[in-house]
């Protein structure tokens, strides 16, 4: 069955009223095992499935490539903590736009320094300040997404009837794309750059280690 025009801009907006985040006090407060992860994952996430029937939002192989990666430090005793949670559902978000070795990257830092209070700062804190930004989000790109729908629909005004709606969907679509697009290249400068800079802190820490061993 396919939407009428106005009535996809409403499924669209529904859409985005139904985004939520998993809240720490959600994950047990207990280590689980792969299955338990891999369980408690898919019931929290699967509506933000494309196909909530066939897509698969974590596996035991997915949980093992990133721990291979880098990603995802080691479980311990097979058991995997609430902030190796935490970890898994930023990955979730990540992967549909970055590559493994941007996750990387981005990661690494805040793995490094904060899984298991490592520097003062929790990774929980880090989570909730991030996704509290969520809902104010959510209406900015509620408001740009009807503008762009609207911008759409004002395209191909000459073309015949019967190609119309299609043309101006595609509009629609592009338009979406290119915002993504954009977001993306933006994210990967930003990604370089945070790369670069912990090359540098890395070999000045290296530097210093050595002239303190003189």
């Amino acid at each position: 069955m396919t939407l009428e025009t106005g009535d996809l801009l409403q499924s669209i907006l529904d859409s985005l009223d139904r985004i939520d985040y998993i809240r720490p006090d959600d994950i047990p407060d207990i280590e689980l095992y792969m299955d338990q992860v891999t369980t408690f994952m898919d019931s929290r996430l699967k509506n933000a499935a494309r196909n909530p029937e066939v897509d698969k939002i974590l596996t035991k192989t997915m949980i093992n490539n990133y721990a291979k990666n880098d990603l995802l430090p080691p479980p311990v005793r097979k058991k995997y903590s609430r902030e190796h949670m935490l970890l898994l559902i930023f990955i979730y978000y990540f992967k549909g736009i970055l590559s493994i070795s941007d996750i990387q990257t981005v990661l690494k830092p805040i793995t490094d320094r904060f899984f298991a209070g490592n520097e003062g700062l929790k990774l929980e804190t880090i989570y909730n300040e991030v996704f509290s930004l969520e809902r104010e989000e959510v209406e900015v790109m509620k408001q740009d997404v009807v503008r762009k729908y609207h911008k759409a629909q004002e395209t191909f005004s000459d073309a015949a009837a019967e190609d119309q709606e299609f043309l101006q969907t595609f509009s629609f679509i592009c338009m979406l794309s290119f915002d993504v697009y954009v977001k993306k290249m933006l994210i990967e400068k930003l990604i370089d750059s945070c790369s670069a800079k912990e090359t540098d802190t890395t070999e000045h820490r290296s530097r210093h280690s050595r002239s303190d061993k003189k």
